[in-house]
């Protein structure tokens, strides 16, 4: 599967993207109106990296945030 990790399965999320205009109200504006909602995903920040896992050297895509915290080590 792509763009998920091996490790905590953290994957791709859809959400949107507000396009937006006009000053504030409290700077004496007229207030802030959003012009435009776009849809987009939000992807998890993956690194290919090789763990051993039950004895074996395996290629994986792991998330930034479980080799920080040692995770990936732990899961091996």
């Amino acid at each position: 599967m792509g763009r998920v990790c091996a490790v905590c399965g953290k994957k791709t999320v859809a959400g949107r993207s507000y396009a937006s205009r006009g000053l504030a109200r409290r700077k004496k504006g007229a207030g802030i109106k959003i012009t435009g909602i776009t849809k987009r995903n939000f992807a998890p920040n993956l690194v290919k990296k090789r763990i051993v896992i039950n004895g074996r050297v395996v290629t994986t895509k792991v998330c930034t945030q479980c080799l920080k915290s040692g995770r990936a080590v732990l899961a091996s």
